[in-house]
């Protein structure tokens, strides 16, 4: 990401002494990617952040069940009809795991009654239904639905949905370090003039003054497992920041999607990578404009990669049965594409309304338990009639 600066009392130079305004002394937290070669954010605190003590919460953050000796078919999940309930961290639920990301689905409840930290990954959701807000030490970031909400590896947060409305987000987590493309930036790190996307859309935490919530508890998940701390201040004491590495929104529909005479195919909308992940944003764009052009997505076959594709309307018209909320598994390999009758049809639409995010991934993904769960097991036949 661009480097940032809040609005608060940030000093000159990090590891200068600096003082609050009332003339406490600050302390430096260093946020840092890479050991210290990367990317790295500084958080200026009232408190010693590491002034906490063991807690008696710890056991398995739910690691998923997997399905065994699962035939390969095209697959697709109805991913609200999971339960709902509980906190945004308690909620998380994987659906299809791999080596490099787990993607899962959550319908939280609450707002978190612990702070918490996930030392496993950077951390992707996409706001299906619902708003909110994020609060970390970097300030409070409001958010909802049809916002990306990108939440970096180690940074303390909590959600506090709004109440009065359901909240539904899909929950993408990378082992690797997720950005931008690189062939979005020039050589000196700007998003270029002809990205899909400018340092605008990126909305960043507000700094607020230092705020005690009465929450002492935090939890961290590390290698799949739950550790618990009991702080010795609030976390949410920080005066100022600057940096590169801070939770972020970033609306879908800023994606500025490419049309062109005939169908471009869907790498033309990536949005955000990782290691052995690509994660491509579809949004309402006129189709294909040449007179003979068929603007449906032809029919593929991705042998080095899954794909996945989570559809956030019911406006995909490629494809029948699919709804909002649903998510579909495209195995490497295995063939894929329009419904029946959507390819020969010769009066396509001219415009699309769909609004989707695609995850296409180098490793093979497996599902979960509580995938096979709300598993729609009529979708591979579908491509035969």
């Amino acid at each position: 990401m661009l480097d940032r600066r809040s609005v608060g009392e940030v000093p000159e130079k990090p590891h200068l002494r600096a003082r609050s305004q009332a003339g406490a002394p600050l302390y430096e937290e260093c946020i840092t990617r890479a050991g210290f070669d990367g990317a790295f954010s500084m958080l200026y605190r009232l408190h010693r952040p590491h002034e906490a003590d063991p807690s008696s919460i710890a056991g398995s953050f739910g690691a998923p069940e997997l399905v065994s000796e699962r035939p390969l078919l095209r697959r697709h999940y109805r991913c609200l009809a999971l339960p709902a309930g509980a906190t945004s961290a308690e909620a998380r639920t994987p659906l299809l795991v791999n080596r490099d990301v787990s993607v899962g689905f959550l319908r939280p409840t609450e707002p978190d009654r612990a702070y918490f930290v996930n030392a496993d990954g950077d951390e992707l959701f996409f706001v299906h239904e619902g708003s909110g807000v994020l609060r970390s030490a970097f300030g409070d970031l409001p958010y909802q639905t049809g916002d990306y909400l990108g939440i970096p590896k180690g940074i303390l947060h909590r959600f506090v949905p709004n109440s009065g409305a359901p909240h539904a987000l899909l929950w993408l987590e990378f082992a690797g370090s997720l950005g931008v493309p690189a062939h979005y930036r020039n050589p000196i790190g700007q998003l270029r003039m002809d990205a899909p996307y400018t340092h605008r859309d990126f909305r960043t935490p507000t700094a607020v003054a230092p705020i005690d919530e009465g929450l002492r508890a935090l939890t961290v998940k590390r290698r799949g497992a739950w550790h618990g701390y009991t702080l010795a201040h609030s976390p949410i004491d920080a005066v100022g920041w600057d940096g590169a590495v801070y939770p972020f929104v970033f609306p879908i529909r800023c994606f500025s999607p490419r049309v062109g005479e005939v169908h471009l195919p869907p790498p033309v909308h990536a949005t955000f990578q990782a290691a052995g992940a690509l994660v491509c944003s579809f949004v309402p764009r006129p189709l294909d404009f040449h007179p003979q052009a068929n603007p449906v997505p032809f029919p593929h076959s991705s042998v080095d990669v899954d794909e996945v594709l989570f559809y956030a309307n019911d406006a995909f018209t490629s494809r029948r049965g699919i709804g909002a909320g649903s998510l579909s598994h495209h195995p490497a390999g295995i063939p894929h594409g329009p419904h029946p009758g959507a390819y020969e049809n010769e009066t396509p639409e001219t415009r699309t309304r769909e609004i989707a995010v695609m995850l296409d991934c180098s490793a093979p993904l497996d599902a979960t338990r509580a995938a096979a769960s709300i598993e729609d097991a009529g979708y591979h036949a579908s491509f035969r009639a």
